[in-house]
């Protein structure tokens, strides 16, 4: 009896090891393929604006749908869309409408880093960004 229960017990400890190892390699995979992506970010400064609204650059482009950053054209596009997203007009989206306000951040955060970065270069600071 003693026999059959040391063997339960390795067999249950080796499924458990196996598994246990397998779950390990899919979290270091998960882990660097989020660093590669990460990675393809141009700048230390893009990664943590990223990371503090959860949205990219090329993301919060297409919610606005701007090709360039324009700082007239980011504005204009945020108040048709978000005024378009109201509740108050019964047809809209909260969710949609707060996607709208994560984007517009993202996009005048960039625009705050471009022109301190023309302004530190001595150039004088445009509007629009390629």
């Amino acid at each position: 009896m003693a026999k059959y229960l040391a063997q339960i017990i390795i067999t249950g400890a080796q499924v458990v090891g196996r598994a246990f190892a397998r779950a390990i390699k899919q979290e270091i995979e998960a882990s660097q393929e989020a660093a590669k992506r990460m990675g393809n970010t141009k700048t230390r400064t893009e990664r943590i604006a990223n990371n503090k609204l959860g949205l990219s650059l090329d993301e919060a482009k297409q919610i606005l749908n701007v090709s360039e950053l324009n700082k007239e054209e980011v504005q204009k596009r945020y108040d048709m869309l978000f005024k378009a997203n109201d509740k108050t007009t019964g047809c809209g989206s909260f969710y949609i409408q707060s996607k709208v306000v994560r984007a517009k951040e993202r996009l005048d955060m960039e625009l705050a880093n471009f022109d301190k970065k023309q302004a530190e270069s001595g150039e004088s600071p445009s509007s629009e960004k390629t």
